[in-house]
C-alpha cells in the first residue's frame, strides 16, 4: 500500500539548499555571498529589468504613445465544419443571422463570418460568408457545395 511517507520524487534529483548566514565556517557567513555594499547587498532589492548600465534603457527610448491597429481591424466570427454539423440541418443557410438566432454569433456588430475547414462536413447546407479559408474553398469546389461571398 502506498502511504505519504513512502512517496519519492522520481522526476529530478533533490537539490541541496545552501543555507546562508550560519557563520564563517560554512563559507556563506557574514555577507552571505552578497559582497560588501551597494543595492544588491541590501534586503528587499529588486533588479529593474531593462537597465543597461549607464546607457539610456530601451524602455525610455521608445515613445509612450503610438499607433495600434486595433481600432481598424475587421473582426470576423469564425466557424468550423464540425460546429456546423452540430448546429444546422440539411438545407439550412449558414450566415451571421442564422448563427445569431441559434445563439452562437455575438449580437454586437462584427465585420462578418469566416468559414474554416476544421472537421468533416456531413450536412448539405448553403453558405453566405465574407471570407472562406483556402482549405474550405478547396473542399467546396471538390464536393460542389454552394457558397456566396458577401
Amino acid at each position: 500500500m502506498i502511504t505519504l511517507d513512502s512517496l519519492q520524487n522520481t522526476h529530478r534529483p533533490r537539490k541541496n539548499v545552501q543555507r546562508v548566514g550560519r557563520g564563517f565556517g560554512s563559507k556563506r557567513g557574514k555577507t552571505c555571498k552578497r559582497g560588501g555594499k551597494g543595492d544588491k547587498a541590501r534586503s528587499g532589492y529588486k533588479r529593474r529589468y531593462g537597465r543597461e548600465g549607464g546607457q539610456l534603457p530601451l524602455y525610455r527610448k521608445l515613445p509612450c504613445r503610438g499607433f495600434t491597429n486595433e481600432r481598424f481591424k475587421n473582426k470576423t466570427y469564425s466557424i468550423n465544419f464540425n460546429l456546423i454539423n452540430k448546429i444546422f440541418e440539411d438545407g439550412d443557410v449558414v450566415n451571421l443571422e442564422t448563427l445569431r438566432v441559434k445563439g452562437y454569433a455575438p449580437r454586437q456588430t462584427i465585420f462578418g463570418l469566416k468559414i474554416l475547414a476544421g472537421g468533416v462536413l456531413s450536412k448539405k447546407v448553403r453558405f453566405e460568408a465574407t471570407a472562406i479559408s483556402s482549405t474550405a474553398k478547396e473542399y467546396f469546389d471538390s464536393n460542389n457545395i454552394q457558397y456566396t461571398i458577401v
